[in-house]
């Protein structure tokens, strides 16, 4: 099945919120979309919605209601479930900088997305949660790069930098935006020594 259009994206992204939405389940739109709803790039890839742990197996059973195949995969920290289109959203429960909290969705904002109203992940979030699950077998920093030079103004880098200053690929990947220019060195290095 070849990759859905971005418009598919969105409507299955509507379809989830829907289904979330009606079983009451407190949810936050986060990866590619969320930075699309603030001026980034199209995402391309698949709906990411953030959910609390305790609301993970509702919320798959919200998305079957909803007329969506769904599954659970092995890893253990999120479940997917696919729209008709061959659109994938992914359920995220507990990514790689800690589980899903009743803060974490307090502190994303409400923003207007497609025509809905619906939380929205702070860049910060997204920022972080992206460097804290890069690895050895996927160290690929191309989609944060692109995300780091067109909302560059709008992310509080040094919150990102304190809060995944223990990954070598995030300290890899601000070497590299601040070398091109498109981050300014941390506090600290700016220090006269």
């Amino acid at each position: 099945m070849p990759e859905p259009t971005f418009e598919e994206l969105i409507d299955a992204m509507k379809v989830g919120a829907g289904a979330l939405t009606t079983a009451e389940i407190p949810f936050v739109l986060g990866g590619g979309l969320a930075v699309w709803a603030r001026g980034g790039p199209k995402s391309e890839h698949d709906v990411d919605f953030m959910i609390k742990p305790e609301d993970a197996d509702a919320a798959l059973a919200a998305m079957k209601d909803a007329g969506l195949r769904t599954d659970i995969p092995p890893e253990g920290w999120l479940y997917k479930a696919w729209h008709d289109n061959g659109s994938l959203i992914d359920l995220i429960f507990n990514p790689s900088g800690g589980p899903i909290t009743d803060e974490t969705i307090g502190r994303a904002p409400l923003l207007e997305v497609a025509a809905l109203r619906i939380h929205v992940f702070t860049l910060e979030d997204v920022m972080t949660t992206k460097l804290l699950a890069m690895s050895e077998q996927r160290p690929d920093f191309g989609q944060l790069l692109s995300y780091a030079r067109a909302l560059r103004e709008q992310i509080h880098w040094e919150e990102v930098r304190a809060r995944t200053e223990a990954s070598p690929f995030a300290r890899g990947f601000f070497t590299i935006v601040e070398g091109l220019g498109i981050v300014d060195p941390s506090e600290e290095e700016r220090r006269p020594g």
